[in-house]
């Protein structure tokens, strides 16, 4: 897609780590022990874990994507003012794509605030990271540009490992420790403080 001034936008994918980590001015991610808060697992998301054990969801992208959306929907009972949107576009004044999810305000229609952004990829963690960044930075922007200076957060999962990023209003980014799909109640429960802080900024 091309500027007024004819410049055309780079692609969130087009990035890897070390670009992307400069574009945002930073040479370390801040290590951060996420709080994990209580979650109570419903008896309807284990039966869903039981069912999705039909289907290969670990043996490709799709696949892994309705892992991921298995716990982002059962997260998300509990944050009913958080709507997450499935593959819509994201531009920034330099940037553009489309990130696999991206969370604002619960509303019929996409717009700021945007909240948090949500990688998904199979076992490629860097490439995963590269896109959270950029994709952040154009979060970031596009709040900057409507007065809104809060912070964004991200997450990269291959829907068995989940890692959690914060992009500060000292534009520092921290990151988790990989968390494991198979400790349920600990990803939720991060999931769970993710969206709490989201709902904060609103």
């Amino acid at each position: 897609m091309l500027r007024k001034t004819g410049k055309i936008k780079r692609k969130f994918s087009s990035f890897n780590e070390k670009e992307a980590m400069k574009l945002l001015n930073i040479e370390i991610l801040q290590k951060w022990e996420i709080p994990i808060l209580e979650f109570s697992v419903s008896d309807f998301f284990y039966e869903r874990l039981r069912r999705l054990d039909n289907f290969g969801v670990t043996k490709s992208e799709g696949g892994k994507e309705i892992l991921i959306e298995a716990f982002c929907e059962e997260a998300l009972e509990h944050h009913k003012n958080i709507r997450l949107w499935k593959q819509v576009k994201l531009e920034s004044e330099d940037l553009t794509g489309i990130p696999d999810y991206l969370a604002t305000k619960k509303r019929d229609y996409v717009e700021n605030p945007f909240l948090c952004v949500v990688e998904a990829k199979k076992d490629n963690f860097e490439k995963g990271l590269a896109q959270c960044l950029v994709e952040m930075k154009a979060c970031r922007w596009n709040n900057e540009k409507d007065g809104q200076l809060i912070t964004v957060y991200g997450i990269v999962t291959s829907g068995e490992g989940w890692k959690f990023y914060k992009y500060d209003c000292d534009d520092r980014v921290f990151e988790s420790e990989l968390l494991a799909s198979s400790d349920e109640a600990k990803v939720l429960g991060a999931l769970s403080y993710i969206f709490s802080k989201c709902e904060e900024n609103l």
